[in-house]
């Protein structure tokens, strides 16, 4: 039995009542919010964090694969699934590659790790998408954040795979050359009526019919729309009743790209008994249909929060003149102080496990933990008697803190925390995704991977704190 084992979600804090998108420009936009990733988030730390999510119930050390899916990642020369094997603490001898370029690619790194996992790997895949839509355009008012992560294998499984179907086509319909800013589109009514539900259709039938399955036999159908009526509508094309479709999120938090439909996937799997087939049907260039058959394991999984634990935690006071800074579309007045120095490459490898897997280190002489790591014990100074010592998923707490409105930020005022970890261990860090008027000494907080700056194309990540959630 080869299927899904784990999964996890992310979505953003802050979230643009759309209301603010109408009074900017009139005329009709979708009723609902959009989730939108912080200044400092991208695809990138979205997914490293749905990752996070998922691998909660399991030994990253098992994770054999891991695939990352976006049509935006940072760089345009350089892995992104690297930076988030590092960031999960994998093996060094993990297998990594990046699924780029189509919002088919969540599924296309799906059905590779299925296929990976019937030669018995464990596999990990993480997607997440920050697209971007012109102001004043239907992409704008529809495009969310938002990030998910399963986990492929051969044990545990919570939701078996029963048979897949791919249709692929070169269609235009949305696209981004090199030098575009922005997604294009070409004329709704062809690309649904001549791609869409063609492409859907085919899949899905497809699918069924290698299945053995009829519309009828689906307690749950996670079908992509761009929007929620074309959802719908091709969800009754197929003979499916309105009870079966998952919701799209799409007037909580929008549409994600890459991370769309999985993510809808996540949520359906939130609620599923043993038993239940879900199909699962994609989008982009054709489609791809998976079918799954929820198994018992599903009762006894734990751990992840998921898209329901994310979901109702969020800031909705943010106004379209912050969405356009964080986002880089308009120009601020600059600092009136030295420009930023990129990081040493040579130091940033060298500290490779401090800076993504969050390592500090432990006095194997007296036991006290300290970050960053130091061949001298802070507490009994003994010298190069250190062991790795892991922060990640510590409880941590606020002992201290300052909230600075001179500092330039694209989300003034800046607030920093010093944090201590139970246990034993501090840390001076940025604590954000906050309220800074309701920060207070001996707040819990956890860590989150998050981008610092980016100087000369290189983007330089590290952790900063958040507030502890639920």
């Amino acid at each position: 039995m080869v299927g899904i084992t784990a999964f996890g979600a992310y979505i953003p804090y802050n979230r643009l009542d759309r209301k603010h998108l109408k009074a900017a420009f009139g005329g009709s936009v979708p009723k609902g919010e959009k989730a939108v990733a912080n200044y400092d988030e991208d695809s990138l730390t979205m997914a490293a964090q749905a990752a996070l999510d998922c691998v909660t119930p399991l030994d990253p050390k098992t994770i054999d694969v891991l695939y990352f899916a976006t049509t935006t990642s940072p760089y345009r020369e350089k892995q992104g699934a690297s930076t988030i094997a590092g960031v999960l603490d994998l093996r060094r001898d993990v297998r990594v590659a990046d699924f780029t370029d189509s919002l088919r690619a969540g599924s296309a790194a799906m059905l590779a790790a299925i296929d990976a996992a019937r030669n018995g790997n464990q596999v990990m895949i993480t997607m997440g998408d920050c697209r971007l839509g012109a102001a004043a355009g239907p992409h704008e008012a529809n495009f969310g954040d938002g990030a998910c992560a399963f986990v492929m294998g051969s044990e545990n499984v919570v939701a078996e795979v029963l048979g897949s179907y791919s249709v692929s086509v070169d269609f235009h319909d949305l696209w981004r050359s090199e030098d575009d800013k922005f997604v294009r589109s070409w004329e709704e009514r062809f690309c649904v009526t001549q791609g869409y539900n063609k492409f859907i259709s085919q899949a899905a039938n497809g699918v069924m019919a290698k299945t053995g399955l009829a519309p009828k036999d689906f307690a749950k159908a996670v079908v992509y729309g761009h929007i929620p009526r074309n959802q719908l509508d091709i969800a009754r094309r197929l003979g499916l009743k309105p009870g079966q479709v998952q919701d799209s999120l799409f007037e909580k938090i929008g549409n994600t790209g890459v991370a769309c439909a999985p993510m809808m996937l996540a949520a359906a799997l939130e609620e599923a008994q043993p038993g239940d087939k879900i199909l699962f049907v994609s989008y982009g260039e054709g489609s791809d249909a998976i079918v799954f058959q929820v198994t018992e394991n599903i009762k006894g999984f734990t751990g992840p929060r998921g898209v329901k634990g994310y979901l109702d935690r969020k800031k909705v006071t943010m106004n379209y003149e912050k969405y356009l800074r964080w986002r880089e579309l308009i120009t601020t007045e600059p600092a009136r102080r030295p420009l930023q120095k990129r990081s040493s490459l040579p130091d940033y490898y060298r500290n490779y496990k401090k800076n993504l897997a969050f390592y500090g280190c432990q006095c194997m002489a007296c036991g006290t933990p300290q970050f960053p790591p130091s061949r001298i014990c802070i507490q009994c100074q003994a010298v190069d008697q250190m062991k790795d010592y892991r922060f990640y998923g510590r409880t941590a707490r606020v002992a201290t803190y300052t909230v600075d409105y001179l500092a330039e930020s694209l989300d003034p005022p800046t607030v920093v925390a010093v944090v201590d970890f139970e246990g034993g261990g501090r840390m001076f860090c940025y604590l954000v995704d906050c309220d800074p008027d309701a920060v207070n000494v001996g707040m819990e907080v956890e860590m989150s991977f998050r981008r610092l700056f980016v100087v000369d194309g290189i983007h330089t990540y590290f952790w900063k704190a958040t507030p502890k959630i639920g």
